[in-house]
């Protein structure tokens, strides 16, 4: 290699350089440095130099008008991540020195976390909350003091796994607070029962906690697509700790209806729920044996809109509770089979794909789990009988044709068997009351004619009442109403039994046969002891027969009884009729004390017409078949002196007819 240099020059080894010249360079290269640095550059502050005022436990600084403290634990500096990588100033980059020459500025994260920060900024809790223009969390309230932060794998540390429950509890366990920002604190305490929450308060480092689903710091919510709970995401978030499972789920139907994007596609926390999950073992949760069918499948292949927009057919569902599976589960059997028995649970597939446990190839097998022994032709009926006039199937033809048979049977031989009681019935019935004679007055014209309006009235007030508490019974079937129809003939009933109540206020204050029944209705010491003498009597433990007058106890009792009905649920049903002002003049609770007080009344009054004025009516051996005088108001004489022998006033008056 030849060395290039200059024409005529000398190497610099072979020249002799001055003594002075050295001297020079050195002040040159000194001066220079000076000129480069600041005119007022302190050395660097160390640790020890601020812990020596931040110390002192009794330094504060005024901050909105409060005394804030700018203490600092030296050992615990020390021992935190911060304090074992950098120095104070490393973070507090406006401070110069031990001495500040203007307040130090708030110190952020970003110049270390800047990932993280963006993520924050981007997420939930960087929004102001409605109670304050801060964030609604921030660095501090997770991961702690930023003098004492210690890493996430540090068991003190509120970021570790089996402390992040407790962490995000700090806030979202605070009813208050969080209804405040429209959300509830409900899913926190879900979380604590679910089968994840119960894990982690084991110890467990595996299970599922907060941030393992929603993240940690780009929080987003469950509508933003870049959401982990988002829910086309939901299953591969879930998948972080079940992959096998996830990775089944992913073949079904269900999940490749999901990768379809079809939003009607069930994910993992429509059948597990999202909180509140439990282990399938346990018996209030959706997945239990006993539950699965109705809880967890029947919601969505029960819907209309499944039908019409996939084809999926939705008699399966009523089918299935109709079949000796569904009833037999619905009794509480947790052998019998339910959906998934048949279906499998996380890879559901069509009954055309091969893999499928309902395929025609896998049916013994699946059949056979419970019935031994099953063969193909076993196999051969469908499970699930198509329904309608357009079922094709031979098994389903053959049911609908027995159905068709039946039904008009049992209206002909059944309405005949009725018609036929009820002509006898009646033709003996008036034979019978033929025979009693005299007759004497039992109930007045004015008397029958507001046991009439009050019989129809409570009738129709019953059933169109319990129509709107029980809408899939028989009867609120079988009236056909709509919600209209039946809120107008509840309310109509109801303004028609105040207004017979009103009726009778006046019948008992303006006419003298009122007044009469108020005095002998109007209880008496006697009645009480009535009552015990009566039972004394029937058990055999007193040969001697209690005497009424006019009015027994029982019908006493049965009388004041509706009254006090009559007055609570009128009372009752004109606040829920006019909830919005009752409601605005008193409270909104009040309404809601009125609901409960207004239907438990109702079942109170139902049943004792049911037991009690029915009994004395149509069961009492003494009146069989019917007491008659709320139809004709007559009564025989002699069955009248068995029971209100002490009456001697109406039987003196000699009203015989």
């Amino acid at each position: 290699m030849t060395r290039v240099t200059a024409p005529n020059a000398t190497p610099i080894s072979a020249k002799k350089v001055k003594p002075y010249r050295f001297a020079f360079l050195a002040c040159f290269a000194f001066a220079w440095l000076l000129s480069s640095a600041p005119a007022n550059a302190a050395p660097k502050a160390k640790d020890s130099d601020c812990l020596a005022c931040h110390s002192d436990k009794s330094l504060t600084r005024d901050i909105n008008g409060k005394a804030a403290s700018l203490y600092v634990d030296g050992a615990q500096l020390k021992h935190s991540i911060h304090g074992s990588m950098f120095a104070c100033v490393d973070c507090h980059t406006d401070i110069k020195g031990p001495v500040h020459e203007s307040t130090p500025k708030k110190i952020t994260c970003d110049s270390c976390h800047a990932e993280a920060q963006q993520a924050w900024q981007h997420s939930l809790h960087s929004k102001p909350t409605s109670t304050s223009k801060n964030s609604a969390a921030n660095c501090q309230d997770c991961h702690g003091n930023v003098h004492t932060i210690v890493g996430g794998d540090d068991p003190k540390s509120p970021v570790s796994h089996t402390n992040i429950p407790n962490t995000c509890g700090r806030c979202h366990s605070q009813k208050f607070l969080m209804e405040s920002n429209g959300q509830s604190a409900q899913p926190f305490f879900s979380y604590q029962e679910s089968v994840h929450g119960r894990a982690v308060e084991s110890g467990s480092q595996k299970a599922a906690v907060c941030t393992d689903c929603h993240g940690s710091h780009a929080i987003l919510t469950a509508k933003d697509p870049q959401s982990p709970i988002y829910n086309f995401n939901v299953p591969a978030t879930c998948g972080k700790c079940h992959v096998e499972v996830t990775n089944t789920f992913n073949v079904s139907i269900h999940g490749q209806s999901v990768a379809r994007g079809n939003a009607m596609a069930p994910v993992c926390t429509d059948c597990h729920g999202i909180h509140s999950i439990k282990s399938p073992k346990n018996p209030t949760s959706p997945t239990a044996d006993q539950n699965i069918s109705r809880d967890t499948c029947a919601p969505c292949h029960d819907r209309v809109r499944l039908s019409q927009e996939f084809g999926v057919p939705t008699q399966n569902v009523a089918s299935y509770f109709d079949s000796y599976h569904g009833l037999a589960a619905e009794g509480g059997s947790v052998v019998a089979a339910n959906c998934s028995s048949c279906h499998g649970v996380h890879d559901i597939l069509p009954s055309s794909d091969p893999r499928s446990t309902i395929n025609a190839a896998h049916l013994e097998a699946t059949c056979g789990k419970c019935h031994k022994g099953v063969g193909a032709k076993f196999i051969l009926a469908k499970v699930h009988l198509d329904s309608g006039s357009n079922a094709k199937g031979l098994d389903s033809v053959a049911v609908r044709w027995v159905r068709w048979i039946y039904i008009p049977l049992i209206i002909l031989v059944i309405g005949g068997m009725f018609l036929h009681n009820v002509i006898i019935w009646r033709f003996k019935a008036l034979a019978r009351r033929s025979m009693a004679n005299p007759y004497m007055t039992r109930m007045t014209v004015r008397q029958r004619w507001q046991h009439l309006t009050l019989l129809v009235s409570f009738i129709l007030l019953v059933i169109t009442g319990f129509a709107l508490k029980f809408p899939d019974t028989w009867f609120a079937h079988t009236l056909g109403m709509g919600e209209n129809l039946r809120g107008i003939i509840h309310r109509v009933a109801g303004v028609v039994l105040i207004l017979a109540g009103f009726y009778h206020v006046f019948y008992l204050i303006a006419l003298s046969e009122g007044r009469r029944m108020f005095r002998d209705m109007f209880p008496t010491l006697k009645d009480a002891f009535d009552v015990l003498a009566t039972m004394k009597y029937y058990l055999g433990l007193s040969k001697q027969k209690p005497k009424f007058g006019r009015f027994s106890y029982a019908e006493k009792a049965e009388y004041w009884a509706l009254v006090w009905g009559t007055a609570l649920m009128g009372l009752t049903g004109i606040m829920l009729w006019a909830k919005v002002w009752v409601g605005n003049t008193l409270a909104r609770w009040w309404v809601d004390v009125a609901t409960s007080i207004h239907f438990y009344e109702a079942i109170l009054a139902t049943l004792a017409i049911v037991v009690w004025h029915f009994y004395q009516v149509f069961l009492d051996p003494d009146v069989y078949p019917m007491n008659w005088a709320w139809y004709d108001g007559k009564m025989p004489v002699d069955q009248y002196k068995h029971e209100h022998e002490l009456d001697t006033e109406s039987l003196e008056e000699g009203d015989l007819k």
